[in-house]
Protein backbone atom coordinates (compact mmCIF):
# COMPACT_ATOMS: atom_id res chain seq x y z
CA UNK A 1 0.00 0.00 0.00
CA UNK A 2 1.27 3.42 -0.90
CA UNK A 3 -0.02 6.30 1.20
CA UNK A 4 0.62 9.95 0.37
CA UNK A 5 -1.81 12.36 1.93
CA UNK A 6 -5.12 10.77 1.09
CA UNK A 7 -3.67 8.93 -1.91
CA UNK A 8 -3.67 5.18 -2.14
CA UNK A 9 -1.88 2.87 -4.56
CA UNK A 10 -3.61 -0.13 -6.16
CA UNK A 11 -1.57 -2.22 -8.62
CA UNK A 12 0.13 0.82 -10.10
CA UNK A 13 -3.01 2.94 -10.04
CA UNK A 14 -3.07 5.87 -7.67
CA UNK A 15 -6.12 7.81 -6.57
CA UNK A 16 -5.64 11.32 -5.25
CA UNK A 17 -8.08 13.70 -3.65
CA UNK A 18 -7.17 17.26 -4.50
CA UNK A 19 -9.77 19.20 -2.59
CA UNK A 20 -11.71 18.54 0.56
CA UNK A 21 -13.64 21.18 2.43
CA UNK A 22 -16.51 21.64 4.79
CA UNK A 23 -19.40 23.61 3.38
CA UNK A 24 -21.12 25.94 5.87
CA UNK A 25 -24.27 24.25 7.12
CA UNK A 26 -24.63 26.47 10.18
CA UNK A 27 -24.76 30.26 10.55
CA UNK A 28 -21.30 31.81 10.13
CA UNK A 29 -19.55 33.51 13.00
CA UNK A 30 -19.57 30.61 15.46
CA UNK A 31 -16.13 30.95 16.98
CA UNK A 32 -15.67 27.38 18.16
CA UNK A 33 -12.61 25.54 16.81
CA UNK A 34 -13.10 22.15 15.19
CA UNK A 35 -9.37 21.42 15.28
CA UNK A 36 -6.32 22.90 16.91
CA UNK A 37 -4.75 25.21 14.32
CA UNK A 38 -1.06 25.13 13.49
CA UNK A 39 0.69 28.49 13.81
CA UNK A 40 4.07 28.74 12.11
CA UNK A 41 5.81 32.04 12.92
CA UNK A 42 8.39 33.17 10.37
CA UNK A 43 9.21 36.80 11.22
CA UNK A 44 11.86 38.55 9.17
CA UNK A 45 13.52 39.72 12.38
CA UNK A 46 13.38 38.67 16.01
CA UNK A 47 11.07 41.09 17.85
CA UNK A 48 10.63 41.00 21.60
CA UNK A 49 7.63 38.84 22.58
CA UNK A 50 5.67 39.50 25.80
CA UNK A 51 5.46 36.73 28.41
CA UNK A 52 2.26 34.78 29.05
CA UNK A 53 1.33 36.83 32.13
CA UNK A 54 1.80 40.06 30.19
CA UNK A 55 -0.28 38.64 27.33
CA UNK A 56 -3.32 38.54 29.60
CA UNK A 57 -2.84 42.05 30.99
CA UNK A 58 -5.47 43.69 28.79
CA UNK A 59 -7.49 46.66 30.05
CA UNK A 60 -11.19 45.96 30.51
CA UNK A 61 -12.34 48.47 27.90
CA UNK A 62 -9.90 47.05 25.31
CA UNK A 63 -10.84 43.38 25.72
CA UNK A 64 -12.30 41.32 22.86
CA UNK A 65 -14.52 38.45 24.13
CA UNK A 66 -13.36 34.94 23.18
CA UNK A 67 -15.60 31.90 22.74
CA UNK A 68 -19.31 31.45 23.32
CA UNK A 69 -21.06 33.32 26.19
CA UNK A 70 -20.49 31.75 29.60
CA UNK A 71 -17.42 29.78 28.54
CA UNK A 72 -15.54 28.21 31.45
CA UNK A 73 -11.80 28.28 32.23
CA UNK A 74 -10.88 24.91 30.68
CA UNK A 75 -12.66 25.71 27.44
CA UNK A 76 -11.17 29.20 27.39
CA UNK A 77 -7.66 27.80 27.75
CA UNK A 78 -8.28 25.35 24.90
CA UNK A 79 -9.15 28.35 22.72
CA UNK A 80 -5.73 29.87 23.58
CA UNK A 81 -7.44 32.78 25.32
CA UNK A 82 -7.19 34.41 28.76
CA UNK A 83 -9.59 33.83 31.68
CA UNK A 84 -9.83 36.10 34.73
CA UNK A 85 -12.35 34.02 36.66
CA UNK A 86 -15.36 35.62 35.02
CA UNK A 87 -14.54 36.52 31.43
CA UNK A 88 -12.75 34.80 28.53
CA UNK A 89 -10.91 37.25 26.27
CA UNK A 90 -8.11 37.39 23.70
CA UNK A 91 -4.59 38.12 24.93
CA UNK A 92 -1.78 40.27 23.58
CA UNK A 93 -0.72 37.87 20.84
CA UNK A 94 -1.89 36.52 17.48
CA UNK A 95 -4.66 33.96 18.11
CA UNK A 96 -5.77 31.61 15.33
CA UNK A 97 -8.95 29.52 15.51
CA UNK A 98 -10.65 27.19 13.00
CA UNK A 99 -14.45 27.28 13.18
CA UNK A 100 -16.94 24.48 12.71
CA UNK A 101 -18.23 26.01 9.49
CA UNK A 102 -14.78 26.08 7.85
CA UNK A 103 -13.49 29.57 8.57
CA UNK A 104 -10.33 31.13 9.94
CA UNK A 105 -10.67 33.43 12.95
CA UNK A 106 -7.54 35.54 13.35
CA UNK A 107 -7.26 38.02 16.23
CA UNK A 108 -4.15 40.21 16.12
CA UNK A 109 -3.01 42.27 19.09
CA UNK A 110 -0.96 45.39 18.47
CA UNK A 111 1.26 44.45 21.43
CA UNK A 112 2.12 41.00 20.07
CA UNK A 113 5.68 42.25 19.48
CA UNK A 114 7.91 45.16 20.42
CA UNK A 115 8.04 47.32 18.36
CA UNK A 116 4.28 47.10 18.02
CA UNK A 117 2.50 45.70 14.97
CA UNK A 118 0.84 48.30 12.78
CA UNK A 119 -2.76 47.00 12.67
CA UNK A 120 -3.64 49.13 9.64
CA UNK A 121 -0.91 47.43 7.56
CA UNK A 122 -2.06 43.82 8.10
CA UNK A 123 -2.66 41.79 4.94
CA UNK A 124 -3.18 38.15 3.95
CA UNK A 125 -1.87 36.28 0.91
CA UNK A 126 -4.96 37.47 -0.98
CA UNK A 127 -4.65 41.09 0.13
CA UNK A 128 -6.67 43.07 2.66
CA UNK A 129 -9.91 43.89 0.82
CA UNK A 130 -13.35 42.29 0.92
CA UNK A 131 -13.46 39.20 3.16
CA UNK A 132 -9.78 39.73 3.98
CA UNK A 133 -10.47 42.99 5.82
CA UNK A 134 -11.15 43.16 9.59
CA UNK A 135 -14.66 42.27 10.76
CA UNK A 136 -14.04 44.17 14.00
CA UNK A 137 -11.30 46.23 15.62
CA UNK A 138 -10.39 48.68 18.37
CA UNK A 139 -7.25 50.59 19.23
CA UNK A 140 -5.28 47.48 20.20
CA UNK A 141 -6.93 44.53 18.39
CA UNK A 142 -7.94 43.63 14.83
CA UNK A 143 -10.31 40.70 14.25
CA UNK A 144 -10.46 38.77 10.96
CA UNK A 145 -12.84 36.00 9.95
CA UNK A 146 -12.93 34.47 6.46
CA UNK A 147 -13.53 31.06 4.78
CA UNK A 148 -10.55 28.70 4.69
CA UNK A 149 -10.76 28.79 0.88
CA UNK A 150 -10.59 32.62 0.65
CA UNK A 151 -7.91 35.33 0.87
CA UNK A 152 -5.28 33.44 -1.12
CA UNK A 153 -5.32 30.38 1.15
CA UNK A 154 -3.16 27.52 -0.16
CA UNK A 155 -4.61 24.00 0.04
CA UNK A 156 -2.41 20.90 0.23
CA UNK A 157 -2.80 17.20 1.05
CA UNK A 158 -0.25 15.76 3.43
CA UNK A 159 -0.02 12.64 5.61
CA UNK A 160 -3.76 12.05 5.90
CA UNK A 161 -4.68 15.72 6.28
CA UNK A 162 -6.14 18.35 4.02
CA UNK A 163 -4.32 21.52 5.06
CA UNK A 164 -5.40 25.11 4.47
CA UNK A 165 -2.51 27.55 4.95
CA UNK A 166 -2.40 31.33 4.78
CA UNK A 167 -0.01 34.04 5.88
CA UNK A 168 -0.46 37.27 7.77
CA UNK A 169 2.11 39.97 7.24
CA UNK A 170 2.39 43.52 8.49
CA UNK A 171 4.86 46.29 9.19
CA UNK A 172 5.81 47.73 12.57
CA UNK A 173 4.68 51.05 13.98
CA UNK A 174 7.04 53.94 13.27
CA UNK A 175 8.65 55.21 16.45
CA UNK A 176 9.00 58.95 17.07
CA UNK A 177 11.97 59.84 19.27
CA UNK A 178 13.37 63.10 20.65
CA UNK A 179 15.68 63.39 17.66
CA UNK A 180 13.24 62.42 14.94
CA UNK A 181 11.34 59.53 13.42
CA UNK A 182 12.70 56.00 13.70
CA UNK A 183 11.84 53.98 10.59
CA UNK A 184 12.22 50.28 9.88
CA UNK A 185 11.79 48.58 6.51
CA UNK A 186 11.20 45.11 7.97
CA UNK A 187 7.92 43.20 8.20
CA UNK A 188 6.36 40.66 10.53
CA UNK A 189 5.13 37.41 8.94
CA UNK A 190 3.10 34.59 10.44
CA UNK A 191 2.00 31.41 8.67
CA UNK A 192 -1.10 29.69 10.06
CA UNK A 193 -3.02 26.52 9.19
CA UNK A 194 -6.31 24.69 9.64
CA UNK A 195 -6.20 20.92 9.19
CA UNK A 196 -8.90 18.39 8.35
CA UNK A 197 -8.11 14.73 8.94
CA UNK A 198 -9.34 12.54 6.05
CA UNK A 199 -9.08 8.86 5.14
CA UNK A 200 -9.33 7.05 1.79
CA UNK A 201 -10.08 3.33 1.76
CA UNK A 202 -11.35 0.61 -0.61
CA UNK A 203 -14.46 -1.49 -0.03
CA UNK A 204 -13.74 -5.19 0.30
CA UNK A 205 -17.07 -7.01 0.82
CA UNK A 206 -18.79 -9.06 -1.90
CA UNK A 207 -22.28 -10.42 -2.39
CA UNK A 208 -22.68 -13.94 -1.03
CA UNK A 209 -26.25 -14.56 -2.17
CA UNK A 210 -28.23 -14.10 -5.38
CA UNK A 211 -30.09 -10.84 -5.86
CA UNK A 212 -27.67 -8.94 -3.63
CA UNK A 213 -26.74 -5.37 -4.65
CA UNK A 214 -22.93 -5.20 -4.71
CA UNK A 215 -22.83 -1.45 -4.03
CA UNK A 216 -24.84 -1.92 -0.84
CA UNK A 217 -22.50 -4.48 0.71
CA UNK A 218 -19.12 -3.43 -0.75
CA UNK A 219 -18.52 -0.94 2.06
CA UNK A 220 -19.31 -3.37 4.89
CA UNK A 221 -15.57 -4.06 5.23
CA UNK A 222 -12.37 -2.52 3.87
CA UNK A 223 -8.90 -3.57 2.75
CA UNK A 224 -6.26 -3.14 5.44
CA UNK A 225 -2.52 -2.57 5.12
CA UNK A 226 -1.94 -6.32 5.45
CA UNK A 227 -4.07 -6.96 2.34
CA UNK A 228 -1.83 -5.03 -0.06
CA UNK A 229 -0.86 -5.33 -2.83
CA UNK A 230 -4.43 -5.98 -4.02
CA UNK A 231 -4.85 -7.56 -7.45
CA UNK A 232 -7.85 -6.65 -9.60
CA UNK A 233 -8.69 -7.92 -13.07
CA UNK A 234 -9.72 -5.57 -15.88
CA UNK A 235 -13.25 -4.14 -15.57
CA UNK A 236 -13.60 -5.44 -12.03
CA UNK A 237 -15.31 -2.76 -9.90
CA UNK A 238 -13.21 -0.88 -7.36
CA UNK A 239 -15.22 0.70 -4.55
CA UNK A 240 -13.64 3.86 -3.12
CA UNK A 241 -14.61 5.77 0.01
CA UNK A 242 -13.23 9.07 1.33
CA UNK A 243 -14.34 10.38 4.70
CA UNK A 244 -13.45 12.98 7.28
CA UNK A 245 -11.72 11.14 10.10
CA UNK A 246 -12.44 11.58 13.79
CA UNK A 247 -15.09 14.31 13.53
CA UNK A 248 -18.52 14.26 15.17
CA UNK A 249 -19.91 17.58 13.97
CA UNK A 250 -23.04 17.01 11.81
CA UNK A 251 -22.61 20.42 10.13
CA UNK A 252 -19.47 19.38 8.24
CA UNK A 253 -19.97 18.38 4.59
CA UNK A 254 -17.21 16.66 2.60
CA UNK A 255 -16.75 17.90 -0.97
CA UNK A 256 -14.45 16.19 -3.52
CA UNK A 257 -13.30 18.32 -6.42
CA UNK A 258 -10.92 16.15 -8.48
CA UNK A 259 -9.88 12.50 -8.37
CA UNK A 260 -7.53 10.92 -10.89
CA UNK A 261 -5.21 7.97 -11.48
CA UNK A 262 -1.52 7.95 -12.37
CA UNK A 263 0.83 5.27 -13.67
CA UNK A 264 3.32 5.95 -10.87
CA UNK A 265 3.19 6.34 -7.11
CA UNK A 266 3.49 10.12 -7.43
CA UNK A 267 0.03 11.74 -7.26
CA UNK A 268 1.21 14.81 -9.20
CA UNK A 269 2.61 12.77 -12.12
CA UNK A 270 -0.11 13.64 -14.62
CA UNK A 271 0.65 12.76 -18.23
CA UNK A 272 -1.47 15.57 -19.66
CA UNK A 273 -4.25 18.01 -18.87
CA UNK A 274 -6.82 15.59 -20.30
CA UNK A 275 -6.84 13.80 -16.96
CA UNK A 276 -8.82 16.70 -15.53
CA UNK A 277 -11.88 15.88 -17.66
CA UNK A 278 -13.78 12.57 -17.89
CA UNK A 279 -13.37 10.64 -21.12
CA UNK A 280 -17.00 10.55 -22.28
CA UNK A 281 -16.37 7.84 -24.90
CA UNK A 282 -15.38 5.40 -22.17
CA UNK A 283 -18.09 2.77 -21.72
CA UNK A 284 -17.06 2.29 -18.08
CA UNK A 285 -17.39 5.74 -16.49
CA UNK A 286 -16.84 6.35 -12.79
CA UNK A 287 -20.12 6.37 -10.88
CA UNK A 288 -20.97 8.09 -7.62
CA UNK A 289 -22.51 5.95 -4.90
CA UNK A 290 -25.21 7.83 -2.93
CA UNK A 291 -24.54 8.32 0.78
CA UNK A 292 -27.54 9.42 2.84
CA UNK A 293 -29.51 8.71 6.00
CA UNK A 294 -30.28 5.18 4.78
CA UNK A 295 -26.56 4.29 4.56
CA UNK A 296 -26.38 3.38 8.25
CA UNK A 297 -23.68 5.98 8.95
CA UNK A 298 -23.74 8.30 11.95
CA UNK A 299 -22.64 11.29 9.84
CA UNK A 300 -23.39 10.59 6.16
CA UNK A 301 -22.30 14.09 5.05
CA UNK A 302 -18.77 13.20 6.18
CA UNK A 303 -18.54 10.52 3.47
CA UNK A 304 -18.19 10.36 -0.32
CA UNK A 305 -18.19 7.08 -2.26
CA UNK A 306 -17.65 6.18 -5.90
CA UNK A 307 -16.88 3.12 -8.02
CA UNK A 308 -14.77 2.69 -11.15
CA UNK A 309 -13.91 -0.29 -13.33
CA UNK A 310 -10.33 -1.54 -13.13
CA UNK A 311 -8.10 -0.60 -16.06
CA UNK A 312 -4.45 -0.49 -17.05
CA UNK A 313 -2.33 2.25 -18.57
CA UNK A 314 -1.20 1.62 -22.17
CA UNK A 315 1.97 2.86 -23.83
CA UNK A 316 0.93 5.19 -26.68
CA UNK A 317 3.56 3.84 -29.10
CA UNK A 318 3.65 0.11 -28.34
CA UNK A 319 -0.07 -0.08 -27.44
CA UNK A 320 0.95 -2.44 -24.64
CA UNK A 321 0.37 -2.18 -20.89
CA UNK A 322 3.01 0.02 -19.27
CA UNK A 323 4.25 -2.67 -16.90
CA UNK A 324 4.80 -5.00 -19.88
CA UNK A 325 6.69 -2.28 -21.77
CA UNK A 326 8.89 -1.67 -18.73
CA UNK A 327 9.65 -5.38 -18.34
CA UNK A 328 10.76 -5.63 -21.98
CA UNK A 329 12.94 -2.55 -21.56
CA UNK A 330 14.63 -4.09 -18.52
CA UNK A 331 15.22 -7.34 -20.45
CA UNK A 332 16.80 -5.37 -23.30
CA UNK A 333 19.10 -3.53 -20.90
CA UNK A 334 20.13 -6.82 -19.30
CA UNK A 335 20.91 -8.31 -22.72
CA UNK A 336 23.06 -5.33 -23.74
CA UNK A 337 24.92 -5.46 -20.43
CA UNK A 338 25.61 -9.18 -20.86
CA UNK A 339 27.01 -8.64 -24.38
Amino acid sequence: MVASGVSLGLVGVLLAVTFVSSSPAAPPGVKVPFHDPQVLPKPTLQPQMPGFVQQCQVKDYERVPCGEPGVQAARCNSLNCCFDGQQCYYGKTVTVQCTLDGQFVLVVARDTTLPRISLSSISMLGGNAGPCSPVDSNAVFAVYQFPVTACGTIMMVQAGYVIYENMMFSSYEVGVGPRGVITRDTTYELYFQCRYSVELRLGKSHCAVKGCAEEQVAYNSYYSVADYPVTKILREPVYVEVHIFGRTDPNIVLVLNSCWATASRTPTALASGTFWCPYTDDRYLTKLVPVNETSGLAYPTHYRRFVFKMFTFVDETAKAPLHETEEKLQQKKALLTHQ
